[in-house]
């Protein structure tokens, strides 16, 4: 999605020129001629990713602007511009809240630079949140990704099911994000932050399921050095999480059955039975009605678990949620990648709403996750989704030959750099075609500067980006003959 830069500064001028450097590299600009403009624009929900804002203005000035955002809850990133470039004034300003400034007029480059430096930074900070809350067993409803109407169901169910302790199992194909429903749901109880324990009962080998999830003593079978506590034992106080339950074996399922009913599990070896106390979410990509009608799944416990069903919709049943899960993936992945991608261009979300999914959310972040690492561009583009759109990322045709040797590959490329500068006064590389030293290239630089400008050492010096002190040191350790046509 295109990035909007809300540009708050009362000289329309300066806007309609900041206006044409973004629009130049893709962003999208809103305009406010005022602080209270900018509030009343942030306030009716209008977009603003990234917020350039004029500390000098009538009215509300951009200090008490930037306040307000603040104390309103407004958290996007704030770029300060100033005219007068005084110290005092931008302390204050980054101290209110503000992520970066800079002195108008300043450079197209600078403008960008610095936006995408606040969008790396807004990336970075969700980022840290997200994985904050996760491991601390605090992920909720708000933060799952989605305003469709059938996502907007789910999660109200899982807001009423977060009230009790009802047990819930959640259904769905495979990859729709079940596991992250039932984080939310115990991030919205009582039990956020305490322990949430996952366990994928169809990857546990199936001599290892009574171990693993009630634990073991110390000796109490070949191999057992140690104590074990068990899955549930870890969950204690909090909530256990059962991935496709479906997968249990039937003689397991008869002492989850037990665990569940008494709320104690009996560790392999134990001498006594150990009281837990666990929330059990549990997950399915099964219809386990049809598993417990073919003798698969003992019906007794599917109505244990099955207390409070919530259905997880598949990618396709809610496409208009697609542009927001791209967006919060390609921002995740510039942090873990180290990337700059700004968004995903509109004939690619396009491309990406309109395919089926059939692995559904965990496809489509996988799919992001290698348009990132392969993308060159700041969107992304329709090539860079090489197995749904059948395109092929544009290459330069190129006519193949065998490659010279290195020194005709470097005279080769002298010969071009001479081409394309005229005469190359200052030549890089010597009549072999290695390069030549950088004191000999320095010295040829600093006498075709004091031929160009007849001597004129100021305005050489300034050419040349150097102190005139610096060049008179330089003419006299070169040894520079030079007829100066102006003194020191």
């Amino acid at each position: 999605m295109t990035k909007t830069v809300l540009v708050v500064d009362d000289d329309p001028t300066q806007r309609r020129l900041i206006q044409a450097v973004l629009e130049r590299d893709g962003f999208a600009v809103s305009h406010a001629e005022g602080g209270d403009a900018a509030i009343a624009h942030l306030t009716s929900g209008a977009a603003a990713d990234v917020i350039l804002l004029d500390l000098v203005m009538p009215g509300l000035n951009g200090q008490d602007t930037l306040k307000e955002m603040r104390a309103r809850g407004f958290q996007q990133p704030v770029i300060v511009l100033t005219a007068s470039g005084g110290v005092d004034t931008v302390v204050k300003a980054m101290q209110a809240g503000a992520c970066d400034f800079f002195i108008k007029p300043a450079s197209p480059e600078r403008i960008t630079v610095s936006i995408r430096n606040a969008l790396s930074m807004g990336d970075l900070k969700g980022e840290v949140e997200r994985l904050t809350k996760r491991a601390g067993g605090k992920t909720t409803f708000a933060d799952l990704i989605g305003a469709s109407p059938v996502m907007t169901m789910v999660k109200r169910m899982g807001e009423r099911a977060a009230k009790s302790a009802i047990p819930v199992l959640i259904t769905g194909e495979s990859g729709v994000g079940k596991e992250l429903i039932a984080r939310a749901v115990h991030g919205s109880s009582d039990r956020a932050g305490k322990p949430f324990v996952a366990v994928n009962c169809g990857a546990i080998p199936e001599n290892l399921v009574e171990s693993i999830l009630f634990g073991h003593e110390k000796g109490s079978f070949t191999g057992a050095t140690d104590k074990h506590l068990g899955k549930f034992k870890e969950a204690d106080g909090g909530t256990l999480f059962l991935d496709e339950v479906g997968e249990l074996p039937l003689d397991m399922q008869v002492k989850l059955l037990r665990a569940l009913q008494e709320g104690e599990i009996d560790p392999i070896g134990s001498k006594r039975s150990i009281k837990v106390d666990v929330r059990i979410v549990s997950a399915t990509n099964r219809d386990l009605q049809q598993a417990v009608s073919a003798g698969r799944f003992r019906e007794d416990l599917f109505y244990r678990l099955n207390v409070f069903p919530i259905e997880a919709p598949s990618l396709r049943e809610r496409r208009e949620d697609i542009p927001a899960l791209v967006e919060a993936f390609i921002r995740r992945f510039n942090v873990e990648e180290g990337k700059r991608v700004i968004g995903a261009a509109p004939e690619t979300m396009q491309l990406l709403t309109a395919f089926d999914w059939p692995g559904n959310v965990r496809q489509l972040e996988n799919t992001v996750y290698r348009a990132i690492v392969l993308a060159d561009a700041p969107y992304l583009q329709p090539f860079d989704f090489p197995a749904i759109s059948g395109l092929a990322a544009p290459i330069e045709a190129v006519s193949i030959a065998p490659a010279p040797p290195p020194a005709a590959l470097l005279q080769a490329a002298h010969a071009a750099m001479a081409a394309s500068v005229g005469e190359a006064p200052v030549r890089i590389l010597d009549d072999r075609g290695h390069l030549r030293t950088l004191e000999e290239i320095e010295r040829d630089l600093i006498q075709h500067a004091i031929d160009v400008y007849a001597g004129h050492m100021s305005e050489v010096a300034r050419r040349l980006g150097i102190g005139r002190s610096t060049l008179y040191r330089k003419v006299r350790e070169q040894g520079i003959e030079v007829d100066m046509k102006e003194a020191g």
